[in-house]
């Protein structure tokens, strides 16, 4: 928890036993707005870490008696929750790893540039928020589970973190980062993210598709052009950050970004301002800016194709979402929704789909994730002679599995299996037992096995009348 004092100030301890770099970096974090002190080794450090709260410890990796890594490893063992940037020398992959995996929360390479360290101070006190708001908001809703939130389907733990990760960020104007493999819905988080605010979302959301444009046009469409700016070039046109001004601009695949527009987004993150293209004049906006991508942006920073200072303001709000593959308990859930939805616009009356093709439909991987799934529902909608959705409607390679796995008949008419909630009811029995079985039935440790918390896995115990088995 936050540790600030009277006036709302974060206390920072500086380690390090220079005395130039540490007076310089205290002096530049005191003028920013945080308290600071300093010390100058890892003893010091320790002494003062159980003196008075902290809320960072900035040190550096080389140092006498106790060395950088050391003093991680020491806050560590003496479970003392706060977060740890080392300054480091040699800025190498390999160093960066290693700091990293001993659980440093970030890296510095030295020499120290102002901007980048009130960058990285600013985004981990971000984060610190919004996470302190999210366990408020996993509070009031331990006891619900919601199936839906602004059109987004699922209600796996994991859904369930975005859901109130967006709440969280709804109220306020922080960029957001969204990461997640194509097809699982990072544009529709997005549109939640802007739309959960009921001030927010009377206010422009403009999208581009970053991927889908030339360096040129990419240009043109996000900042404008001037008429006669380049070969086509026939008109003044007014860019997508103008037009979202006040609003929300939607960066899909901030990946594709060459290095000149990676720089001039870094300056409307920072300033608020850029130049139309061909243009001198400065245009002043205020937009709040969603970015998503499919890819590593750290592997492409160390391959030197994506800025770290541009990440670090990208990233001050990151939501991951998962494949769907780790989260098939949503696809019962997604079924419906998509069945509904196609029904509607073929008019068809489509009921649900079969038991032996909801066993496909979960035994498979969906490399394309939920977008996939949507694709493979409105084809059954069409292609189905019934109001059922049997295996033969599946395309390859799902129909091929009920071959490689052939699936166990019920004997009984398909109706009887078409409620796909109870479908799944003793495949998740199953799961809870084996979970229970591996650690000896104790339900801390099952709940942490399974991705939820206690409360919920009481509920399905009793639901499935496992209270008394053991």
């Amino acid at each position: 928890m936050r540790n600030s004092d009277s006036n709302g100030r974060f206390h920072i301890l500086i380690v390090d036993d220079e005395p130039l770099v540490r007076n310089s970096l205290g002096e530049l974090l005191s003028h920013t707005g945080y308290s600071v002190k300093t010390v100058a080794n890892g003893k010091e450090a320790m002494a003062a870490l159980h003196e008075s709260p902290v809320d960072l410890v900035i040190s550096d990796i080389k140092m006498p008696h106790m060395d950088g890594l050391q003093l991680l490893k020491h806050i560590k063992s003496a479970k003392l929750k706060i977060p740890v940037i080392l300054i480091t020398g040699q800025a190498s992959i390999e160093s960066a790893v290693e700091i990293m995996k001993e659980g440093a929360y970030d890296y510095i390479a030295k020499p120290i540039v102002d901007n980048e360290i009130k960058i990285v101070i600013e985004r981990l006190f971000k984060q610190r928020d919004i996470a302190e708001e999210n366990i408020k908001l996993k509070e009031q809703l331990s006891h619900s589970c919601r199936e839906n939130f602004h059109n987004i389907v699922g209600k796996s733990p994991s859904m369930q973190k975005i859901y109130s990760l967006i709440e969280a960020v709804s109220g306020t104007r922080a960029t957001v980062l969204i990461h997640g493999e194509t097809g699982t819905g990072k544009r529709m988080i997005a549109h939640a993210i802007h739309h959960c605010n009921e001030i927010e979302k009377a206010k422009p959301f403009v999208e581009v598709s970053c991927g889908a444009l030339t360096e040129t046009l990419l240009e043109s469409e996000l900042f404008g052009h001037v008429k006669g700016a380049f070969t086509g070039a026939i008109k003044d046109r007014i860019g997508r950050f103008e037009l979202a001004n006040g609003g929300t601009i939607f960066l899909d695949e901030i990946d594709a970004f060459s290095p000149a527009l990676q720089v001039k987004l870094l300056r409307v993150l920072q300033e608020g301002e850029f130049e139309r293209v061909g243009d001198t004049k400065t245009i002043k906006v205020d937009v709040r800016v969603i970015a998503s991508t499919n890819q590593s942006l750290m592997d492409l920073i160390a391959q030197g194709k994506f800025r770290k200072d541009l990440y670090y303001r990208l990233n001050i709000i990151s939501v991951d979402v998962p494949p769907l593959r780790e989260r098939k308990e949503d696809i019962p859930l997604l079924l419906e929704d998509f069945i509904k939805k196609f029904s509607k616009n073929t008019k068809r009356k489509i009921e649900c789909v079969s038991s032996e093709a909801l066993a496909l439909l979960t035994q498979y991987n969906w490399p394309g994730n939920v977008r996939e799934l949507e694709n493979v529902i409105e084809r059954a909608v069409i292609l189905t002679k019934g109001p059922v959705i049997n295996p033969h409607d599946l395309p390859e390679p799902l129909y091929g599995l009920k071959h490689k796995h052939p699936m166990p008949h019920s004997g009984g008419d398909e109706y009887d299996s078409c409620k796909l909630k109870d479908a799944l009811k003793e495949p998740e029995r199953d799961l809870l037992v084996r979970a229970l079985d591996s650690v000896k039935w104790n339900r801390n440790e099952a709940a942490k096995k399974l991705g939820i918390n206690r409360t919920t896995l009481y509920k399905k115990m009793r639901h499935f009348d496992l209270l008394n088995k053991k």
